[in-house]
């Protein structure tokens, strides 16, 4: 099995890796050591890491933001905010906290959190206007939403079920209230 490693067993890897260690564990040798497997697999899957490391943000991207609003946009019936709410807030998120860091030291990550960050944005801004909000309040209030995940994000602080429930339900009713 371990001869038979895909690229996507590599990108898993990674990101696992990424998430425990941060992006200074991202290289050849240690991956493969954790996988069981010479070099020679990755480097037959990647020209080099620096083709490794774009493939890992991409698969970040993915994972953080195409699942997420392919997720919203298959719950047909739910209030998208609130799905959107419960698929972002409810995660540990390691992972972003790993790539955020990783950002400050290398542009390849950098443009990588700045392209997300947008494609994010942009997304909330459309589902606050899809329920009705007026085009400047639906960019004042998803960029107010999306500050609030960032902060979430990057606090390690953990509520109790019950009271993340009620802090999810007062912001949701916070940004989808229509405005004075």
């Amino acid at each position: 099995m371990a001869d038979q490693l895909s690229a996507q067993d590599w990108l898993d890897q990674g990101l696992t890796t990424l998430a425990k260690n941060g992006f200074t564990a991202l290289k050849a040798e240690p991956l493969a050591k954790a996988l069981g497997v010479s070099r020679g697999s990755f480097y037959w899957h990647f020209a080099d890491i620096g083709a490794y490391h774009a493939a890992i943000l991409k698969r970040w991207r993915d994972i953080a933001a195409e699942q997420i609003i392919a997720g919203i946009e298959a719950a047909k019936g739910e209030d998208p905010v609130a799905v959107l709410l419960r698929l972002t807030f409810i995660n540990k998120l390691a992972l972003e906290r790993a790539v955020r860091s990783w950002a400050a030291h290398d542009s390849a990550a950098r443009a990588a959190v700045q392209a997300i960050d947008r494609r994010r944005l942009d997304y909330v801004e459309i589902l606050l206007r899809r329920v009705g909000l007026p085009d400047a309040v639906a960019r004042a209030r998803a960029q107010i939403l999306y500050w609030t995940f960032l902060g979430f994000a990057l606090s390690e602080q953990t509520l109790p079920q019950d009271r993340q429930r009620a802090v999810l339900d007062e912001l949701l009713r916070m940004a989808t209230r229509p405005p004075p």
